[in-house]
């Protein structure tokens, strides 16, 4: 028996000796100890941060080549967008000579007759006031009818909600132009040719497919716990949506209501077909007739400024209305 436990002491200072020199299971600092080698000693594995430096380097590079090009590009954007805009400003304060003789040059003095001629001879007065009565009738019809069926289509199922959506969205993919004819006739048979209220229902049907599907996804973006509180409280559906959806969906309202005032107010096509008489032009017509008639006569000064004074309005909406646009944009991207 003391031999046997003598054999098995020696063989137990024999594992152990065995353990304590095996470098792998070492511990740190020569302990004797098993466990995972020290990774962080000195002298292990060289380079290795100078390779973590070299990669984030060549990350940071292409991070700011990236940046260099975007904003390259969106630099080269900005000037041809807005070029072409600033130059028809500051060629309206021009006189017809210098603008055929030096057309690139800042104007010697401000000519504003340009701007007199272009309120006064070419009636561009009557003609806005009659865009901005039009298309304002428009764009609140537009958007009320809007938000009231996007309201529907978005927080209600009932057979045919899904055929009502593909209407509209077919309404989006046709072209106007196929409807002029049909819209002529129409229009002239219910004795509407050639009238405003005739050009702001015309309008309103022309903007209503694009604002009920941008406002049905607003509307599905909204939480609908507020809806279910005035429900519980006995509001009824209409007074939910005007008085509870209706200011939670202010961002979305504004930006349909931005989009369809660009739209109707540049819009030529539908208003020349059915709106030709001189007293009710719009805007878009009243540029067109005085392009034809300063072309004629050389004043390219009030040409122009017509030009500005038609795209002053647009400006003016924008920057009043800019941080509602964009937030209205952004709505439901971020959760």
């Amino acid at each position: 028996m003391t031999a046997s436990a003598t054999h098995r002491t020696g063989e137990d200072r024999g594992a152990t000796g065995t353990r304590s020199t095996d470098p792998a299971q070492a511990g740190p600092a020569g302990t004797g100890t098993g466990g995972p080698p020290d990774r962080s000693a000195p002298g292990r594995r060289p380079g290795r941060g100078r390779r973590t430096d070299r990669g984030r380097g060549t990350d940071r590079g292409r991070r700011t080549g990236f940046s260099a090009f975007s904003h390259g590009f969106l630099i080269l954007w900005a000037v041809m967008a807005a070029g072409p805009l600033l130059w028809a400003v500051m060629t309206s304060f021009k006189p017809s000579g210098q603008i055929l003789e030096s057309p690139w040059s800042l104007p010697a003095s401000p000519h504003w007759r340009n701007f007199a001629d272009a309120w006064t001879t070419a009636d561009l007065g009557r003609d806005l006031l009659n865009t901005v009565l039009v298309v304002g009738c428009s764009v609140v019809g537009s958007t009320v009818l809007a938000s009231m069926a996007a309201y529907v289509l978005a927080r209600f199922v009932f057979p045919g909600s899904l055929f009502i959506q593909l209407l509209f969205m077919s309404g989006m993919s046709a072209p106007v132009v196929l409807a002029l004819v049909p819209l002529f006739f129409v229009l002239k048979g219910m004795a509407l040719l050639n009238t405003f209220p005739g050009l702001v229902l015309v309008y309103i049907a022309y903007s209503l497919p694009f604002s009920v599907f941008f406002l049905t996804s607003f509307f599905r973006s909204l939480p609908a716990s507020a809806a279910e509180a005035a429900l519980l409280d006995g509001a009824s559906h209409l007074r939910i949506l005007f008085q509870v959806m209706v200011p939670m969906a202010r961002p979305g309202l504004v930006s349909v209501a931005m989009f369809n005032l660009l739209g109707l107010w540049n819009q030529y096509l539908i208003p020349q077909m059915i709106n030709p008489d001189p007293d009710r032009f719009v805007l878009t017509q009243g540029l067109a007739s005085l392009a034809v008639h300063q072309g004629y006569k050389g004043d390219w000064g009030a040409l122009f400024a017509g030009l500005t004074l038609a795209s002053l309005p647009q400006l003016a909406f924008y920057v009043l209305f800019r941080r509602h646009v964009e937030s209205g944009l952004l709505a439901g991207a971020v959760k």
